[in-house]
């Protein structure tokens, strides 16, 4: 299974900022070490062309020469640096190629299932950042193969239904926001009700879940989201982000999901793709556990789930 990465680029952050930068490479190296199986690769930048699917040139170009306002970059929570632009870039990068080799755009055999080993940056909107999201890499990714689909698809064929399923604890805004006219884009959002953000967009189905919330009653919300999604839409691709927040040891999460019901959670998003063939990119999204490794953990057992149901697609190509 293909996963692609940027956390060569690492930004340059002041001491004791909250961002746990460090989780990326450290998922990178648990991941060679425990499943040989996936296949790490370097992440190229998106160009401004492609960043403007979804988001507004102006604020691209605020991004990239450095002139947003303060109060612009205390919302996205990061200091400027040109290192932040590249990584943001790849990292919106990471996720267009996993959607590409899961599709098998750009020349070569489908492969199902790809991830990007960070990515989920959801709370970025079309002319704004926020909450550590700088641009937004599914709804990039989204457009972007409904544009390479359209260039191959036969007469008669219908444009490209994209489903994005966020499962990080946070409520995916920017996304909700970048897509609330588009109907060939599907967002579903399972969230902590009394989390960040505190203004919410709508998605076109959100779940929200009280403090404290179990494995039980999580996977039981997550099923009827999923029938619902079944009964409205029809994707041919999944961009799922799977944030290792609801886990019980993150310190910004609320919620109290274990390692098991994580891997459930994982699970039910994977089999319900792959019972209808329809191809997933997989993106981290957030993590902020007490204990770092925590959060690794959470994100190695998501790829190693990941990486089975990627052998069920290899499977049947054969």
């Amino acid at each position: 299974m293909q996963a692609f990465y940027a956390d060569h680029f690492v930004l340059p952050l002041p001491d004791g900022h909250r961002f746990p930068m460090g989780k990326y490479a450290r998922l990178r190296d648990r991941v060679a070490l425990e499943l040989p199986q996936v296949r790490p690769g370097v992440a190229l930048p998106v160009s401004d062309g492609e960043l403007a699917l979804a988001h507004d040139p102006a604020y691209i170009q605020a991004v990239v020469d450095g002139s947003l306002s303060a109060a612009a970059m205390r919302e996205i929570g990061f200091p400027w640096s040109a290192a932040m632009v590249e990584r943001s870039r790849r990292s919106a990068g990471a996720t267009v190629a996993a959607a590409r080799v899961a599709m098998g755009l750009g020349g070569q055999p489908a492969e199902g299932m790809a991830a990007n080993m960070a990515g989920g940056t959801h709370h970025a909107s079309a002319s704004k950042g926020s909450g550590f999201c700088v641009f937004n890499d599914a709804a990039i990714a989204a457009r972007l193969m409904q544009v390479e689909h359209a260039r191959l698809r036969r007469s008669g064929q219908p444009p490209l239904q994209v489903a994005i399923i966020d499962l990080d604890v946070h409520q995916g805004n920017g996304t909700a926001s970048i897509f609330s006219r588009d109907p060939s884009v599907f967002t579903l959002s399972l969230h902590g009700q009394k989390n960040f953000p505190f203004h919410k967009e709508a998605s076109d189905l959100d779940v929200e879940l009280p403090d404290g919330c179990r494995d039980d009653a999580y996977l039981h919300a997550l099923g009827l989201a999923m029938d619902e999604l079944d009964r409205r839409f029809s994707p041919g691709l999944v961009i799922y982000l799977a944030g290792a927040d609801p886990h019980e040891g993150d310190r910004l999460g609320r919620l109290k999901l274990s390692w098991d019901g994580l891997e459930a959670r994982d699970r039910r998003v994977f089999d319900w793709a792959f019972r209808r063939r329809i191809p997933l990119a997989l993106a981290m999204a957030g993590g902020y556990g007490v204990n770092i490794e925590d959060t690794v953990q959470v994100q190695v057992n998501t790829f190693r789930a990941a990486l089975e149901y990627w052998q069920h697609w290899r499977a049947l190509a054969k």
